[in-house]
């Protein structure tokens, strides 16, 4: 359990401090999508460092299961029931209020988990981070509304992963003073071009033949592939749509209809090694997201590793802000097939500025993008929260 230690004076002895750290969501690892990922990679990095990190969670049953993971001891408290995408559970409530932490870091949005901090958190400071706005549940939102203006006051800071989310939120743009720009990071160093995802790759592109298109993620109303495939029949190339959802068959059906079997390729889900191939199979990379909902898309950000250019949509989020107009890629307006159909032909009939882009794509993500940086800057946010 955690247990308060005394005020520091100074922060350069709570640089020197081990902090105690909670983390605040809906799921955690092995459940696999953008925020899950992102809240492992930052807890297991700050548990390597020496801080001591607590994820609360909910299991998907209605019993409690506390482990261990990699150094990080995560807490699935057990679940009544699931209401629009929202896991319900009374005992992440007790939970909040048992643990005591230097920082509270919750991940928003989860409506349960923010409610659950308002009532019972005990920590000496609150971050949250903003990963995107509630888009779909707009009569929750409603109600909801006056505890999200209570929760956004309350946090002695707000990070979020690009500029154009503070500018382009109606709750964040009020609160700019508060808000603190921490690109997402991941670990870049698995996309390396080694001799056996360069054969890997060759085989792929043997496979399907070339040019390739590649799509990765969930199949998720957001994502916008039915846009994609629309645009596929003026696109002299092969699309690979790596992923699983419940759009999938829908989309599927789709790709039937236009006479696309053979040009669409629908794989499911891959194994992680199969995904660097993938990537560096490709020649370009595709997503065609259509709402809000679709903040971040670190996707775009494992195919730039892999020195690939991206087409992907604007969307007032971190979409346009991880791809730039014009330098790793383009971005094209969302709902717009011919657009995208535009911009894919673009890069596939110019191989010299393919490349340019795709060099280009690979140093932002080394520069801007990595896991390491991304944890210093968490790290000093955290001890920016905790002088104040």
């Amino acid at each position: 359990m955690y247990r308060l230690r005394p005020n520091l004076k100074h922060l350069n002895q709570e640089r020197d401090t081990t902090l105690k750290i909670l983390y605040i969501y809906k799921d955690y690892y092995p459940v696999v999508g953008g925020i899950e990922n992102h809240i492992r990679m930052l807890a297991e990095a700050l548990a390597q460092q020496g801080h001591e990190i607590h994820v609360l969670v909910t299991h998907p049953t209605a019993k409690t299961h506390v482990e261990e993971i990699n150094g990080v001891q995560v807490i699935k408290a057990g679940r009544l029931a699931t209401i629009s995408s929202a896991p319900i559970s009374l005992s992440l409530f007790a939970w909040v209020h048992r643990l005591e932490a230097d920082i509270t870091h919750l991940h928003f949005p989860y409506p349960i988990g923010e409610l659950a901090y308002l009532l019972a958190g005990r920590s000496r400071k609150m971050v949250i981070t903003y990963h995107s706005d509630i888009v779909r549940q707009k009569y929750l939102l409603q109600i909801y509304k006056p505890f999200l203006y209570r929760l956004l006051a309350r946090a002695d800071k707000i990070t979020v992963s690009s500029p154009n989310y503070i500018q382009s939120s109606p709750y964040l743009r009020p609160l700019a003073d508060k808000c603190v720009v921490i690109p997402h990071g991941t670990d870049l160093n698995r996309f390396a071009e080694t001799e056996t995802v360069r054969q890997q790759a060759q085989e792929i592109r043997q496979r399907y033949g070339t040019p390739l298109l590649l799509f990765v993620g969930l199949l998720r109303y957001y994502k916008g592939v039915s846009f994609l495939i629309e645009a596929m029949p003026t696109i002299e190339a092969k699309l690979l749509v790596v992923g699983q959802g419940p759009e999938g068959k829908k989309w599927q059906a789709l790709s039937q209809q236009l006479g696309l079997e053979g040009k669409v390729i629908f794989l499911g889900r891959v194994s992680d090694e199969d995904l660097v191939a993938l990537y560096h199979a490709c020649d370009v990379f595709v997503l065609p997201a259509i709402h809000r909902s679709e903040s971040w898309g670190a996707v775009q950000v494992e195919a730039m590793a892999c020195g690939k250019p991206v087409v992907c949509t604007e969307l007032g989020t971190g979409t346009s802000f991880v791809n730039v107009h014009g330098q790793t890629g383009f971005v094209v307006p969302p709902k717009d097939s011919v657009a995208l159909a535009e911009a894919i032909r673009t890069l596939l009939q110019n191989e010299p500025l393919r490349q340019e882009m795709g060099q280009r794509a690979r140093q932002r993500a080394l520069q801007e993008f990595s896991l390491p940086t991304m944890v210093e800057r968490v790290l000093n946010l955290y001890r920016q929260a905790l002088s104040m």
